[in-house]
């Protein structure tokens, strides 16, 4: 039995007797079209996961080709993620105005499309280019799929279902993972690498699925139908307005923090295990296998955990733990069975923190402007944290690499406590028609 009241116009659901099914069981309750959303969804992050992570895995063979140094690799990796805030922003506008599905589907082509030709990049400047240009569609694809399922999936569930859906980011790394160390044992370091980005173009099949088995969530249709009536229409500038502008500015902390402690540790985290650890492609695999096993879990026990214990409390609990588990891992003089051990763990916490944001996001921002508040928070906060790829590649310079690693995960874990405690709780909330 649900009580239901209302607060700041949407519906708050009592969901505390919800979840006896457990972290999987919510599944079999979807409709069909919401399974359909869910797994277009799905399938997307996981390949854009696969775009994402095959540059930190290929990062050494790479370095090679073009001699970069540390720096340049680092910059690399910060413009990505920096282009793909824009991207995200650029998105989350398109999707309120254009619709959450057809933006999705450009993202997809777009992304797909630069991490091909990032294989036929012929030097440092082209490939920094194409890098960048595949950003846009990084940064786009999540902004427009995670609107897309947090509509389209019932209150009950949304934490569930959309923080399920990051739990591809793991599956698509792991799918990176498998198909470097293929490459990398059969292939010319050169070859091996570019082969790979060459594989960034599978994406682009997932378009025809989404043309013809998704469709608009019935709750930015009718709010669209009412704008259109009314003769008004979404207004991106909306999310800076005085009732709306706190709101935005803690989102932006938050998913600076999530994102900017993750990309600090999983960017470098391969460089780490081969220069600091001195273990070699073969050798790291176990580690960093290990690692996104730990993410996978993390990802679903997270999302469970967003719809039992509320949005707020599994954000801080995530991050704490986070910093925990990144300062042991890599600036204390552990031995490598242990370290393989406590791989699974790290990838648990710094992975399984991003299942709150989608379904967050979505509830702190009216339909009407879900798009534009949802892409520029996330998309802000991977702007802002795309530079501690730089900067720990900076400091790695002076200080060991996992001592970098450490001081940018810290200073950015500790940015999501401070934003969670500072914004209200959502868990339950239905979206409305506005």
């Amino acid at each position: 039995m649900q009580s239901k009241v209302r607060v700041m116009g949407d519906v708050m659901t009592d969901t505390t007797t919800q979840g006896a099914a457990g972290p999987l069981g919510w599944y079999s309750d979807l409709a069909k079209p919401e399974k359909r959303t869910f797994w277009a969804c799905f399938m997307g992050w996981g390949l854009d996961a696969f775009d994402v992570q095959i540059y930190g895995l290929a990062l050494g063979a790479i370095a090679a080709t073009f001699a970069l140094s540390p720096a340049q690799s680092g910059l690399i990796g910060t413009v990505t993620l920096f282009t793909s805030a824009f991207g995200g922003w650029l998105a989350g506008l398109l999707s309120d105005r254009f619709g959450r599905v057809r933006t999705l589907q450009i993202s997809v082509a777009w992304f797909a499309a630069f991490t091909f030709f990032c294989g036929l990049a012929q030097n440092y400047e082209q490939f920094l280019v194409f890098r960048s240009l595949m950003g846009f569609g990084f940064g786009g694809e999540w902004a427009a799929g995670a609107v897309l399922i947090g509509e389209t999936i019932r209150a009950e569930h949304r934490g569930k279902a959309v923080g399920s859906v990051q739990s591809a980011w793991a599956i698509g790394w792991a799918i990176a993972l498998i198909a470097w160390t293929l490459v990398s044992a059969n292939l010319a370091p050169e070859l091996a690498w570019r082969s790979l980005f060459m594989l960034g173009l599978a994406p682009a099949l997932l378009i025809f699925f989404i043309r013809r088995f998704v469709k608009e969530p019935e709750v930015f249709q009718a709010t669209k139908d009412n704008l259109e009536k009314s003769g008004g229409g979404s207004n991106f500038l909306e999310i800076f307005s005085p009732s709306m502008l706190r709101t935005t500015i803690l989102a932006s902390i938050l998913t600076t923090g999530c994102q900017g402690g993750y990309y600090a540790i999983t960017t470098w985290l391969p460089t780490f295990l081969r220069t600091e650890r001195k273990l070699s492609i073969i050798g790291s695999f176990p580690y960093l296998a290990v690692i996104i096993a730990g993410s996978f879990v993390g990802y679903l026990v997270s999302a469970w955990l967003a719809d039992r214990i509320g949005r707020r409390a599994n954000f801080i609990l995530f991050a704490v733990c986070s910093f925990v588990i990144a300062l042991v891992y890599t600036q204390t003089p552990i031995t490598d069975t242990l370290m393989l051990i406590l791989g699974f763990p790290l990838g648990f916490f710094a992975s399984g923190i991003f299942s709150g944001a989608g379904p967050y996001l979505t509830e702190l921002f009216p339909t009407r402007m879900r798009g534009s508040g949802q892409g520029f928070a996330y998309n802000f906060g991977r702007g802002v944290s795309a530079w501690n790829v730089t900067f720990v590649g900076l400091l790695s310079s002076t200080l060991p690499l996992g001592q970098s690693i450490g001081v940018f995960a810290g200073i950015a874990y500790a940015l999501v406590v401070i934003a969670a405690l500072l914004l209200p709780e959502t868990k339950g909330r239905e979206l409305t028609a506005q």
